[in-house]
């Protein structure tokens, strides 16, 4: 596995991890082990899509950087053999 490739697969793992567990906060909000593990999951998704972006661009629109110009359309599209 490149290093892209990693990069995002710990990007969605991740993602993921922050998804399900506000599921579960929305049901149990006073679950203190679920919010130390909500802020601990977005600490790692943060830095995790610092680094791809740092590397391989924007992976959402909050990732832009507009000092450089509009960057979002860098690259090659997916359609265009680009890939994520």
């Amino acid at each position: 596995m490149n290093e892209k490739n990693a990069l995002w697969r710990e990007l969605f793992i991740s993602s993921f991890a922050v998804d399900d567990v506000i599921l579960y906060l929305d049901t149990h909000p006073n679950d203190v082990q679920a919010l130390r593990y909500y802020h601990d999951a977005v600490t790692k998704r943060n830095a995790a899509k610092d680094a791809y972006e740092a590397q391989f661009g924007p992976v959402t629109i909050d990732g832009v950087n507009v000092a450089n110009g509009w960057t979002w359309e860098q690259g090659p599209w997916p359609w265009e053999g680009g890939d994520k």
